[in-house]
């Protein structure tokens, strides 16, 4: 990656990239956030499916909710916006669960943490970091994947993610959900979530929200639209023409060598041995 203009575009808070799009005055304020009962978080690690899943809760409640931008996207004045909504917040968000405002945990808000495969996320985000003038400039897909693995790319370590929310694996309170298992058996997945949200839909309301959340459908939505910076559920942009690329699984298999896959495996069974989560990712369909 080139260092031209890179201090301009991202800077280092708690050891962990961020853009400057999440300015370090609301990072440090965060744990004054009064987060409230009927709260649902919307985490992943960026490229998992945010803006998918974030579609189908939407469809779900079908009433007066709120789908905010991420609660680290923006400067101070976020929390205040936040404090603003009166209907039911449904707020998105990348960060590591160390980050959390300790407010979300103390309330027991639900929290629904999507997982995709790192390898199809790390060639994800190298075409969007390719894409994306709010990203520095990077040099080669070798040189990404390097810095993938060591953890110094926006957002941090996708291990670390990934294992600071795996704590909350067990609790009532938190559904994770594969993104692969999206793609496999949306109806499936959906059901799960209505369920999870104490909502009662029924199966033709699950078919027909099924058939408004394809990606193909989401995707062409998108192209349609001019971007709002409000209707982000993105921490790395605001442009949602940015936000669909292929959505496949496997699609990593074009982009590897055997060699950078081996480097990949050494450095997941080191990182992943005590995780339970990583046992569940499936590379292909």
């Amino acid at each position: 990656m080139s260092s031209q203009r890179e201090d301009d575009l991202i800077h280092t808070f708690n050891g962990i990239t961020f853009t400057m799009r999440s300015s370090p005055e609301l990072l440090k304020s965060l744990n004054t956030f009064d987060a409230r009962e009927d709260d649902v978080l919307l985490v992943s690690y960026p490229k998992s499916g945010t803006h998918w899943l974030a579609e189908i809760i939407m469809h779900l409640y079908a009433s007066k909710v709120a789908l905010t931008s991420p609660i680290e996207f923006g400067d101070l004045s976020k929390l205040d916006q936040l404090n603003c909504l009166s209907c039911k917040r449904i707020i998105p968000t990348h960060l590591d669960g160390n980050m959390l405002p300790t407010t979300f945990t103390l309330k027991q808000c639900k929290a629904i943490y999507i997982i995709r495969n790192p390898k199809d996320i790390a060639v994800s985000m190298y075409h969007y970091y390719r894409e994306n003038p709010n990203l520095p400039t990077i040099d080669s897909w070798p040189n990404f994947l390097e810095r993938f693995l060591k953890g110094d790319v926006v957002c941090g370590s996708w291990f670390n993610h990934i294992l600071s929310w795996e704590k909350h694996r067990d609790d009532k309170n938190t559904l994770f959900l594969y993104y692969e298992d999206m793609k496999r058996d949306l109806p499936k997945v959906v059901k799960k979530v209505s369920f999870f949200l104490g909502l009662n839909t029924s199966e033709s309301g699950i078919g027909e929200i099924c058939k408004k959340s394809s990606f193909s459908e989401m995707k062409s939505n998108t192209e349609k639209e001019n971007s709002d910076p409000n209707r982000t559920v993105c921490a790395l942009t605001s442009n949602r023409k940015l936000i669909f690329r292929k959505g496949a699984v496997g699609d990593w298999k074009n982009h590897f060598t055997p060699k950078q896959n081996r480097m990949f495996e050494e450095t997941f069974s080191k990182k992943m041995k005590v995780s339970e989560v990583a046992k569940h990712l499936v590379y292909e369909l």
